[in-house]
């Protein structure tokens, strides 16, 4: 509160006074004697155990004094036209919440309390929840004693998220431990559908940096279904109750800009305070709009160890996957299904197997042990699923909708979380390569590695590695797989024809009036997570390299794209951008670079111009570019030119007065120089990069941009497939080579054997 973060008013219930209570009823003794006879080894009498003990506390009554210091400060919270006050309830146990041990879910809070004596039971209960099963089993699994710990309770004003929304926001990114980001996930209704895993709910990334600097630190944000809210029952006999979230409700975000930038800011201020990386929960309050903090907790995975050892996966299949979900923690596992629909049927499972369920809740946690993997219905990154995933050390894939109706018991699959965001569910056992690459074993190299990437979603996971950045984003992939749409047709939308795909597009930018809105701020926020996984290195975007035949795809594209025999060689890269078929549509690319740079902050994002023919081609595109607020130099903005044309080469000297860097593309560049086209299979044997004639022209290349001061990088196959072509790039000097993402631990080795190569005698080369 001090820190001006808006806190729900109430009090805390002591540790003291939960030690009173024993005292007082000389619980200690009996508990103890209780505890004594548990089989630790087993665990078989866990059950009845905890059932004795949690019996003995509820057995218990208040001392006086601590009975009537509890009413009297629940007297003293407001009441709303004398209604009785409703508060929450929740558990505090002196070891919950350390940087090792978080405790989530291991005991009870309680939602929705009404008068006096409902809030001395709902404190009782609270006691007595530190013997719930899986409290205890807990304990047994991280060395704390059972009368170690002890319980406070906080009793707060209820804030009536059940008539707004409310969810959960970490100050780092909880699958991967980037501490550039803030991560907030919420849906419809109290907060405990976010924490159960309930819900799939929506997600938004924030760039730490902007929120510092005072800009616009939302870099990505995606809406979940959200299908149901939980609420405040009317009945008597329980407090919450689920209800179908209504249709206009699904369609909207649970939070606007203005919200997410205060929680943003609060987290940060929170994350500060304790210095620590927070796990926070908040919640919006439908009868006043305010925004409450109401918990926060250290984060418990990343904060306690740096990840030394990266374990590579790779799954080359063609088979299409049968589920498919939000990934957590990586990896891949095959075994038997085990569907799970209640802690009931819990006896089936077996250790190995691979756990189904809709949702899983903290009762679960000694079951889930057995577990390989959990596969669930619900839930995102923040439910009991993940949380527990995490801490176990296993993949699970959560928010499939269906698992348990797709997947049968007994069944043996193959579950994948090895592909960044998306986790995947495939039949049958699979093969799949592992290999572990421990990161202090990955040599410090002068030529910088960097990635070669396509999905803006994987980009947390792989700014983890050991790299410089991103030498090549593929701009393109955005366009075709999220935005979906030509972006002439969103210039020229109120022109279009009638149309099935009109209607499609209308569908899809349904929540903005202008159209070419949709398209920058997708686009923006789409470079901008990728930009802010991986500040300060930069990030090298490629503007759009689509063939004609390719943008004819797109949503309304083949009103705007010509037919061409040869589209290899036809309108692309710099011909489109300042010709007026596509000038506009370019434009929007050009907006979109910059609100990632200027309202982020993002100023670690680089332009490159792909297929650039000519010196007059180049001081058209750039002259563009200015009319659309992108000016090289200007705020430090560098431009750089794909090298893939022979013509380049040929006039290095003057595109490096032109342009900050080259980016040799050695697919097209070998294409071009050797004639042929790579995607023919009759001539496919002659592709070859190992070309003497494309070598003379890389060497080339980077001497004469060297001597102009320019750096020059490769994107390409070929570095990691030939330690050869590797050694050939370094002993030219070259500045940055980029990887795709399943070949970068391996492009990185044969870089670090080629500079070893290169300091070894020349007698001994040969």
């Amino acid at each position: 509160s001090s820190l001006g973060i808006r806190v729900p008013d109430g009090f805390a219930v002591t540790v003291q006074a939960f030690y009173d209570f024993l005292s007082f009823n000389s619980l200690c003794p009996q508990l103890q004697i209780s505890l004594d006879r548990l089989e630790r080894t087993t665990l078989q009498n866990l059950p009845e155990v905890g059932a004795t003990c949690r019996q003995l506390v509820l057995n218990g009554i208040f001392p006086d004094d601590v009975k009537a210091a509890i009413l009297a400060a629940y007297g003293g919270l407001g009441k709303t036209k004398g209604a009785l006050t409703s508060v929450a309830v929740r558990s505090s146990a002196t070891a919950e919440d350390s940087p090792s041990a978080s405790f989530a879910g291991q005991h009870d809070s309680f939602l929705n309390i009404r008068g006096g004596e409902n809030v001395l039971q709902a404190v009782k209960q609270s006691y007595a929840s530190l013997f719930n099963d899986r409290a205890i089993k807990y304990r047994i699994d991280n060395g704390f004693s059972d009368m170690q710990v002890g319980q406070a309770v906080g009793v707060q004003l209820m804030v009536r998220s059940d008539k707004s929304s409310a969810g959960v926001a970490f100050t780092l990114e909880p699958e991967n431990g980037n501490e550039n980001i803030i991560y907030i996930t919420g849906a419809w209704g109290l907060g405990e559908s976010v924490v159960q895993g309930a819900v799939n709910t929506d997600e938004f990334y924030l760039f730490k940096p902007a929120l510092e600097a005072g800009k616009n630190p939302i870099v990505s944000r995606m809406m979940g279904d959200k299908q149901q809210m939980l609420v405040y029952s009317d009945s008597s006999d329980k407090n919450t109750t689920w209800r179908q979230t209504s249709p206009a409700l699904r369609d909207q975000y649970v939070l606007d800009d203005s919200e997410i930038l205060t929680l943003g800011r609060w987290c940060l201020a929170i994350d500060k305070h304790y210095r620590l990386p927070m796990d926070i929960e908040w919640a919006k309050d439908g009868e006043t709009g305010e925004l409450f903090i109401v918990q926060a907790r250290p984060e418990t995975v990343h904060a306690q160890h740096k990840q030394l050892v990266i374990k590579e996966y790779s799954l080359p299949t063609e088979q299409p996957p049968l589920l498919q979900g939000k990934a957590v923690g990586r990896g891949i596992v095959s075994g038997r299904v085990s569907i799970v629909k209640s802690l009931a049927e819990g006896q089936k499972v077996q250790a190995g197997d691979i756990i189904v369920a809709d949702i899983t809740n903290p009762d679960w946690n000694a079951l889930l042990r057995k577990a390989i993997c959990i596969v669930t219905n619900k839930g995102g990154r923040t439910s009991h699923a993940s949380i527990v995933a995490r801490e176990l050390g296993i993949p699970a894939v959560v928010g499939t909708m269906n698992a348990t109706e797709r997947l049968t018991d007994g069944q043996v699959i193959t579950v994948s979380c090895a592909s960044g965001d998306a986790g995947l569910v495939y039949n049958g056992k699979l093969t799949w390569k592992e290999n572990d690459i421990p990161i202090e074993n990955i040599g410090h190299t002068s030529t910088r590695p960097m990635f070669i990437l396509a999905d803006p979603q994987k980009a947390l996971l792989y700014a983890s590695y050991p790299n410089q950045g991103v030498g090549l984003l593929r701009m393109e992939f955005t366009i075709s797989n999220s935005l979906q749409v030509h972006p002439m047709a969103l210039v020229k939308f109120d022109e279009l024809p009638q149309s099935p795909e009109k209607k499609q597009i209308e569908a899809l930018t349904r929540h903005y009036a202008d159209k070419k809105q949709f398209f920058i701020d997708k686009l923006a926020e789409s470079i901008g997570l990728v930009a802010a996984a991986f500040y300060p290195r930069e990030v090298i975007v490629r503007m759009s390299d689509f063939k004609t035949n390719e943008y004819a795809k797109l949503l309304g594209g083949k009103l705007f794209e010509p037919e061409e025999e040869n589209p290899m060689l036809g309108f692309r890269g710099a011909s489109r951008y300042y010709h007026p078929r596509y000038q506009e549509g370019f434009g929007l690319e050009c907006q979109a670079i910059s609100k990632a740079r200027q309202e982020m902050g993002l100023t670690n994002v680089k332009v490159m111009i792909p297929f650039c023919r000519t010196i007059a081609e180049a001081i058209k595109v750039q002259e563009v570019m200015k009319m659309y607020g992108l000016e090289r130099g200007k705020d430090n903005l560098e431009v750089y030119v794909m090298a893939e044309i022979p013509s380049n080469i040929l006039l290095a000297e003057k595109f490096s007065m032109l342009f900050d860097g080259f980016s040799i593309g050695s697919n097209d560049l070998t294409q071009l120089t050797l004639g042929l086209d790579r995607d023919s299979a009759i001539v496919s044997d002659l592709f070859d990069e190992n070309d003497e004639s494309v070598k003379i022209q890389i060497r080339h290349l980077i001497e004469v941009a060297h001597q102009a001061g320019v750096k020059v990088g490769l994107c390409g196959q070929a570095p990691s497939d030939y330690p050869e072509f590797t050694k050939f790039l370094v002993e030219c000097g070259i500045d940055a080579i980029s990887f795709n993402p399943d070949v970068f631990i391996r492009g990185i080795t044969n870089i670090v054997e080629a500079e070893s190569w290169l300091k070894e005698p020349a007698e001994a080369h040969s």
